[in-house]
């Protein structure tokens, strides 16, 4: 058979101009990857800024105050809280107000001045590996800074500051914790939005659905129909990964297997929601999957996984509030590595809760509104 370029020519431009006037093609050529691109820009950074300290100062002298004045004034600490006591220290790192803790010794004065060797303790949250490596260094350029300025304002060498250095929750900084960890919560929601927004476009594009509008069914039993296998499968599977994360990788898992299964069926609705959402625009499985797509990229960028919400701008902190997936990673983290009880997940399933309410309720109005 003779190939005709004219013939391929001809149907190139066919192709062109069919992609070109077809509205959501034009959307989807134009939009997502101009959303994505300012996302990536701004949310996808390796700087870790704005790192959240907690400061024990058993000294309380002038030269203790020098030193906590470093961390003031440090361009990667954003606050710095002063503890009373260990407990105190304890408590604000386990809730993840502070990504560090310093602790100066109550001889740290008395030992500098009588050119002793005096202790400090730097305590990271090891749960964030890159994080938690990265401010351990900065804290401790910031404490040699103080040291070297010391020692040649006094005119002599000797022994100085001494940093012990300790890692809650992950005490190596094994980063294959923090990644196995947070791909079980993201790869959860990730396959029940796809299931959810690829059953309706499936029904739509084999022709099945307008035989599930004149069954008999009501509005509300077909969309419940639509909820409940994706769920189930989701939550499976979060068990199942769990199970391999533990048994197969030597990851502990110090949380309550129940609680963990609770927090991740609420997290999985307000994900379903979204999938019905997408579903309600899409008319074929192709449109489907691209639209998961389109919506899995920003909601991963902007849950902590890559980069910290804390660097991220103060507009992009505010949206983070709108994403299940960041308060869903913090309640499989927290239950993997420091058994996370039920007053901390439940902070995290508050917002979890909300946000399954509005994308469902959504997603009912939009599914409804289809029906009829």
């Amino acid at each position: 058979m003779q190939i005709s370029i004219g013939r391929i020519w001809s149907l190139i431009i066919k192709e062109f101009l069919a992609t070109l006037r077809d509205p959501k093609s034009r959307i989807m050529i134009i939009l997502p990857p101009l959303l994505q691109l300012l996302i990536f820009a701004h949310a996808a950074t390796m700087e870790i800024k704005n790192v959240d300290v907690v400061i024990l100062d058993k000294s309380n002298t002038v030269q203790s105050r020098e030193l906590i004045a470093g961390f003031h004034h440090s361009q990667w600490f954003r606050n710095v809280m002063l503890a009373k006591n260990e407990v105190e220290v304890n408590k604000i790192i386990r809730s993840q107000k502070a990504q560090i803790g310093v602790e100066i010794q109550s001889d740290f004065a008395k030992n500098l001045l009588n050119e002793k060797s005096t202790n400090m303790q730097i305590i990271v949250d090891g749960r964030q590996t890159n994080t938690a490596s990265i401010a351990n260094g900065y804290a401790i350029e910031i404490i040699n800074t103080y040291e070297a300025k010391f020692l040649e304002h006094k005119k002599r060498k000797g022994p100085g500051i001494r940093i012990e250095q300790r890692s809650w929750f992950n005490p190596n900084l094994e980063y294959m914790w923090y990644t196995l960890v947070s791909l079980v919560a993201l790869l959860s929601l990730s396959v029940s939005m796809l299931l959810t927004a690829m059953s309706i476009a499936r029904e739509r594009e084999l022709g099945t659905f307008d035989q599930l509008i004149v069954s008999p069914l009501t509005s509300f039993e077909i969309l419940m129909g639509k909820v409940i296998p994706p769920l189930i499968i989701a939550v499976c599977l979060t068990l199942f990964m769990v199970f391999a994360v533990a048994v197969i990788f030597k990851v502990p898992f110090a949380g309550s297997l129940s609680l963990l299964v609770f927090a991740s069926t609420v997290a999985l609705l307000s994900i379903v929601g979204i999938g019905l959402f997408i579903s309600a625009f899409c008319k074929t499985q192709q449109q489907a999957l691209l639209s998961v797509f389109v919506f899995q990229m920003p909601m991963v960028l902007l849950s902590g996984f890559i980069s910290p919400i804390n660097d991220m701008p103060e507009i992009l902190q505010h949206a983070t509030i709108l994403n299940p997936v960041r308060f869903y990673i913090v309640i499989v983290k927290g239950m993997f590595l420091k058994g996370m009880g039920w007053q901390d997940v439940f902070m995290n399933l508050v917002p979890l809760v909300f946000l399954a309410i509005i994308t469902l309720s959504i997603a009912s109005w939009m599914f409804k509104r289809n029906l009829d």
